[in-house]
């Protein structure tokens, strides 16, 4: 039984007994659940029990200097008040309702608190530990409410008849055990809540009113359809909207690409504050400074795929990041090989201890590693790797890399590996 599970089996979720209709919405997709997620933690990040309001959030410093222009839409004639109000309202309502938050109503005002802050943290870091959060809740929503059976019968026979079926019955049931009365309403609720089973079980979903020709996508569920990591390695998909609108999506691609790596950087830095009291991930007895510097291993410029990848990054000292890892007057488009074998294996410690400590949290992903030096080093030869296998992933890391008596650190190589049990 996995974390959210354990957590989603203190309540029941009926929607006979809540009688609550927007326990998910339109705009609660995983991306941007993770992202209103995320602004709740940096909001509170001084003060963990304190209320607020959705307003709170989305006009605090930084969801206005990260998050606003995610969201921007290229209508002029949008008000963007109430729009930016949905995509901050729905979300914080769904992990409200999901006891993730605390709710509070005072008249028509609602007011929030951290009912469980291991979890809300955990969506925030990532987009895919958002995803999982939502299908769990999806699950444990439709099983107390006995609506479980009328999916699993259309994920089973997969036709349009069982589509119109599974269908009408949600319809039905909406209408009759909450407020909202109108079909096309539950059928935008309704999309929200088949196509994430969909795609974790593989299987067809829902588009446009239709059940769907192919198995449901990560990008069918993306809020920004747009892959930032393709747009950044030059292979944007053909745009022919306005100008206005190309320059709009532009900019939300680039604010988002931003967002999500500094997001990373700052998740890190954190992270090795509170488990390396802020030192260096690269251990060098000459360094007595602590580490201010976050660097990716392997260069954002060139690797934009994983330019927001945890597993990518590494906190150094000043000295350790402007003259050894990018040498040549800081030059910071390029990386010195020997040191990227340091930082490599110095992070693969990293990861090793967040992953087999008991006092650490389980902050880093082995697979995710695996997809870095993949891609990194341009190979799939880390696919090969058993789960947790560190012996054979530093044996292959070596494999690319000059024998340690030719790494202009080779003194630093003994400390930084792994001491594997």
């Amino acid at each position: 039984m996995n974390v959210y599970q354990e957590f989603f089996n203190q309540y029941d979720f009926d929607i006979r007994k809540s009688r609550d209709a927007r326990w998910i919405d339109q705009k609660c997709t995983y991306d941007v659940v993770s992202i209103i997620a995320d602004c709740i933690v940096e909001y509170l990040e001084n003060s963990p029990n304190k209320e607020f309001t959705v307003s709170d959030i989305w006009h605090s410093e930084y969801a206005r200097e990260n998050v606003i222009s995610i969201f921007s839409k290229p209508d002029p004639s949008l008000k963007a008040t109430n729009e930016y109000d949905k995509y901050f309202g729905q979300p914080i309502k769904l992990l409200g309702y999901s006891h993730v938050l605390n709710v509070r109503k005072v008249n028509n005002r609602y007011f929030y608190s951290i009912n469980n802050q291991e979890i809300l943290e955990k969506i925030a870091l990532r987009p895919t530990n958002a995803l999982n959060f939502l299908y769990e809740y999806i699950c444990k929503v439709l099983t107390d409410s006995e609506l479980m059976p009328i999916f699993n019968n259309f994920f089973e026979v997969q036709t349009k008849e069982s589509y119109q079926e599974v269908v009408n019955k949600f319809v039905a049931f909406t209408i009759e055990n909450t407020n909202i009365n109108k079909r096309t309403e539950c059928g935008r609720i309704f999309t929200k809540v088949i196509n994430p089973l969909a795609f974790k079980l593989q299987k067809l979903g829902t588009k446009k009113g239709r059940i769907s020709k192919l198995p449901i996508t990560l990008s069918d569920l993306q809020y920004n359809r747009f892959n930032w990591r393709d747009e950044l390695s030059g292979k944007s998909k053909s745009i022919t909207r306005a100008e206005h609108e190309q320059t709009t999506s532009q900019q939300q691609i680039k604010a988002l690409a931003d967002y999500t790596i500094n997001k990373a950087k700052n998740a890190v830095r954190k992270f090795n504050a509170k488990y390396n009291d802020s030192n260096p991930e690269v251990k060098q007895k000459s360094e007595l400074v602590k580490a201010t510097q976050v660097h990716h291993i392997f260069a954002q410029a060139d690797y934009p795929s994983i330019a927001d990848f945890l597993e990518n990054l590494i906190m150094l000292t000043p000295n350790q990041h402007f003259t050894m890892a990018h040498p040549n007057n800081n030059n910071t488009q390029y990386i010195d090989r020997d040191f990227q074998y340091i930082c490599l294996i110095a992070k693969a410690t990293t990861i090793y201890q967040s992953l087999t400590s008991p006092s650490t949290e389980k902050f880093y992903n082995f697979d995710n590693y695996k997809i870095v030096l993949n891609t990194g080093l341009e190979t799939e030869e880390f696919s090969e790797v058993a789960h947790l296998d560190f012996a054979n992933l530093i044996n292959k890391i070596d494999s690319f890399y000059c024998s340690p008596e030719n790494n202009k650190y080779k003194s630093l190589i003994k400390d930084n590996k792994p001491k594997l049990d």
